[in-house]
């Protein structure tokens, strides 16, 4: 039956970090996958989190299954750092979390449960979203549309045609929202768009799913959670999936959230039952390690406070990178402006350069970049920024 196989294409972005992998050139530069580095360009374990898997080591006692949903004391933290420590949700017992197989899990699971148990057609996403969002919802069964986001310049937001189409939207649909961070742009909304946002959805009665990845990347964990805390003031139901992958710096380990706000504390035991029944066909249960260091570092204070300065210092090092990658293309670039990526946020931008552009930065230049022109701005440091922004004055 094999032999029918043709070879699948590879993935757009993990393609190329393969590809990366496979040239020779001593002066490469990858600006591709999602992953923090730091000025040496490693991606660092969080001492927070070494702390934490020393105490772990020396109390765990067993390797046993976890439930369906993951660990007992997981979600309580993971609520009080969406929603805030006193935010009514975490008291008027209207949502849940569980523990999910990294974000990608948790948006897998949120769109089992909208197609067998809610019925959910459509869903919307931003153009451009990221990559692997259409893959997720289509194979869950989603039909996937699409509303308007980049402006025709691909550096910023065309909010009035975003806002049109939603307008558009069919009654009772679900809308993708990134919380902050927007991947692959970097152009998130501002306090004034997401309520205008969250009235439209409410007076569409859409259902908002809400992706967060980057919380704590962008401006700092509260403001980030800022857009997230505006719809769930407003719309009575929400999902929302976080990871702490980029966070806590927990890539390998897969651990995310699936957070479900319901209007009722019964809709959300209802709700609960059903989305234990989307895990339990398909992962079963989650595994252990990433969860209980989560768990432990957002309980412990001391903990906590090591996690949050080490988040502000990665947030600041991309911000640095940011306007040092400005400031330098201004130096052999002077007709281009890249004033636009100190405005982004997160680790990702989208650059306005184009396909050709970027494929001539890798076959040139070594330089790897997403083909739409996403770059990875933490992939960025004192060392490789000269190189990189002379290959790019090169190829504009």
């Amino acid at each position: 039956m094999f032999e029918s196989l043709q070879m699948a294409p590879p993935d757009a972005i993990l393609g190329l970090a393969e590809a990366f992998r496979k040239d020779t050139n001593p002066n490469k530069i990858n600006l591709t996958v999602g992953i923090y580095k730091d000025a040496d360009g490693k991606t660092p374990i969080l001492e927070c989190v070494k702390a934490a898997e020393r105490q772990l080591l020396d109390a765990e006692t067993n390797k046993a299954y976890l439930g369906i949903d993951g660990l007992p004391e997981y979600g309580a933290p993971v609520r009080e750092l969406l929603f805030g420590a006193d935010h009514p949700i975490n008291s008027a017992q209207r949502s849940f979390t569980i523990q999910t197989p990294g974000g990608t899990g948790g948006l897998r699971v949120a769109a089992d449960f909208l197609k067998t148990r809610l019925a959910a057609a459509r869903i919307w996403v931003s153009t451009p979203t990221w990559a692997n969002h259409g893959n997720v919802f289509r194979a869950a069964g989603l039909d996937v549309k699409q509303y308007k986001y980049i402006d025709a310049a691909g550096t910023g937001l065309d909010f009035d045609a975003m806002l049109a189409d939603l307008k558009q939207v069919p009654q009772r649909d679900v809308v993708l929202l990134h919380a902050c961070c927007h991947n692959p742009t970097g152009v998130d909304l501002s306090a004034e768009q997401w309520q205008q946002v969250t009235q439209v959805i409410q007076e569409r009665e859409l259902l908002p799913l809400v992706d967060f990845a980057y919380q704590g990347f962008g401006d700092g964990l509260d403001a980030d959670a800022a857009g997230l805390r505006t719809v769930v003031d407003t719309v009575p139901e929400a999902l929302i999936c976080s990871s702490f992958s980029k966070n806590f710096g927990l890539y390998a380990e897969r651990i995310g959230a699936l957070t479900v706000v319901a209007a009722t504390p019964d809709a959300a035991q209802a709700a609960l039952s059903h989305v234990k029944l989307c895990v339990r066909c398909n992962y079963s249960n989650p595994p252990k390690h990433g969860g209980a260091i989560v768990a432990s570092v957002l309980q412990d204070p001391a903990l906590r406070n090591q996690w949050e300065t080490e988040v502000a210092e990665m947030r600041d090092r991309i911000n640095a990178m940011r306007q040092l990658f400005a400031d330098t293309m201004r130096e052999h670039a002077p007709d281009y402006d890249a004033s636009f990526i100190v405005k982004q946020r997160g680790m990702f931008s989208y650059s306005g350069l184009t396909p050709i552009q970027v494929d001539e930065l890798k076959n040139q230049h070594g330089v790897y970049i997403v083909r739409d022109g996403r770059i990875n701005i933490a992939g960025m440091n004192p060392t490789n920024i000269t190189p990189l922004c002379q290959a790019i004055a090169t190829v504009l």
